[in-house]
Order: structure tokens, then C-alpha cells, then sequence
């Protein structure tokens, strides 16, 4: 799927599903309630948190599609084309950190 096709396969399921697009901003709260819970996840996973049920169903993978889902919606109501976005941004990327990874000591042992 491209990104693109994701926009629109949201779109699609949000006017047949959702009924309506959240407003921008309950979308914004949305969003960072998602990445809390991604966060969280990662705490337990990857970091010294501890899970309280120790068979949780861990599934990072639903979490992060939670966010691309919000994210595609914030996007949409607002008119961005991720596509379009995202090669701009790789863009900017590639011109500022050309050598700044490279000449990272930090990155660079």
C-alpha cells in the first residue's frame, strides 16, 4: 500500500465506519494518547518497566498501526499529502545531515 492509497483507504473507512473525522484537535489528543501507549509498550519491552500481567499480549506492531491510523486522519482533515510530505522531508534530511552522521564520533567508534 502506498501512502497515498493509505489517505484514501482511510478516508474511505472513516465516511463508511467512522461517520465523521474527530475535529482536529480530539484528533491531536488522539494521537499522543496512541504514542503513550507505544511508549508504554516499549518501557516494558525494551526497558526496565515491568509488566503487571507478565502474558500480556504485546503487539507493537497494532500500537504503531494506531498512530499511522490517527496521524493519516490529522493529515487528511488538514490537507497534507504525506507523499508529498515525506519526500520533502527526506529531502531537507539528506541536504542538513549529509555528513553530520558520518562525522558523528558518537555513531562512528
Amino acid at each position: 500500500m502506498t501512502i497515498e492509497e493509505l489517505q484514501q483507504q482511510v478516508d474511505t473507512w472513516i465516511k463508511q465506519i467512522g461517520v465523521r473525522y474527530f475535529n482536529e484537535l480530539t484528533n491531536t489528543a488522539l494521537l499522543m494518547e496512541e504514542v503513550g501507549e507505544l511508549a508504554r509498550l516499549m518501557a516494558r519491552t525494551y526497558g526496565e518497566q515491568s509488566f503487571k500481567n507478565p502474558e500480556e499480549k504485546i503487539d507493537l506492531g497494532d500500537e504503531m498501526a494506531d498512530i499511522l491510523f490517527v496521524l493519516t486522519c490529522l493529515a487528511n482533515q488538514t490537507g497534507v499529502d504525506l507523499t508529498a510530505s515525506i519526500q520533502k522531508n527526506f529531502e531537507k534530511k539528506s541536504i542538513r545531515d549529509l555528513h553530520r552522521h558520518k562525522d558523528n564520533p558518537k555513531l562512528n567508534p
